[in-house]
């Protein structure tokens, strides 16, 4: 006599599970970065935000190896990372900016409040993506906005009007790099993007002290990043193969 009445899952369908669990760990380190910027510790925030890119980054690729759509109709990936993305990309970083009081009173509340109220409207865009994957729009990484400003130790002034552009640009049919899968100078996007990740990480070894020559280069490289889509989209026939 059988007192539980249960199925033995198969193994393929554990291993397809144990990809959400992955993908969903994100918001485990995203909560660790919040307590983190609650206690105006930034440095330790974005060391956990950055262990959750990390994860964005690597679960797509083993879901797609493991095919989690076709094992798992079901539950939806998609969904899943939205919820993850919005919360490490848009609500975190938004959060440290509040915290820190850069922009000071009352307009680090507003600029926090522009960056969440955009960015989840921007989520629900289903035409964000171009033909050529380009952004349409600026495409909410709050993260690398948000970093970049604590990096420079921007000015107010500053800290509101990069904000505020992005915040605008959000609902402009102005393309934005995707470093990975555009095709057009990707060898160059792709070099530029690690390139600006490894001086990220360096300035947080640093502690946001980094000699000038490399904080040159990190805004430099930034820079590129913020407007070389916009540049392929005016300039349509550079870096197209003959």
């Amino acid at each position: 006599m059988k007192i539980f009445n249960y199925k033995r899952v198969p193994y393929a369908e554990m291993r397809a599970f144990s990809v959400h669990i992955l993908t969903a760990s994100g918001s485990f380190l995203a909560f660790l970065g919040v307590v983190a910027a609650a206690e105006h510790r930034f440095i330790d925030m974005f060391w956990w935000l950055g262990l959750a890119l990390l994860v964005d980054g690597i679960d797509g690729p083993i879901a797609r190896k493991v095919r989690v759509k076709e094992v798992l109709p079901n539950w939806s990936g998609d969904t899943l990372d939205n919820i993850i993305d919005y919360v490490t990309y848009v609500l975190l970083p938004a959060f440290a900016l509040y915290q820190s009081g850069m922009i000071g009173e009352p307009w680090s509340f507003v600029a926090a409040g522009m960056i969440v109220v955009s960015s989840a409207i921007y989520y629900a865009d289903m035409g964000m993506k171009t033909d050529e994957y380009f952004f349409s729009g600026f495409p909410v990484v709050w993260n690398m906005i948000v970093f970049t400003l604590f990096v420079i130790d921007a000015s107010a002034t500053t800290a509101l009007a990069v904000v505020t552009i992005s915040v605008v640009l959000t609902f402009l049919p102005i393309n934005f790099l995707h470093p990975v899968r555009v095709k057009r100078l990707r060898p160059l996007n792709l070099g530029v993007f690690f390139l600006w990740s490894a001086l990220g990480v360096y300035s947080l070894l640093m502690h946001f002290e980094m000699p000038q020559w490399a904080l040159v280069l990190f805004i430099v490289t930034g820079l590129y990043l913020y407007v070389i889509g916009a540049v392929l989209q005016f300039f349509p026939s550079l870096g197209r193969e003959a």
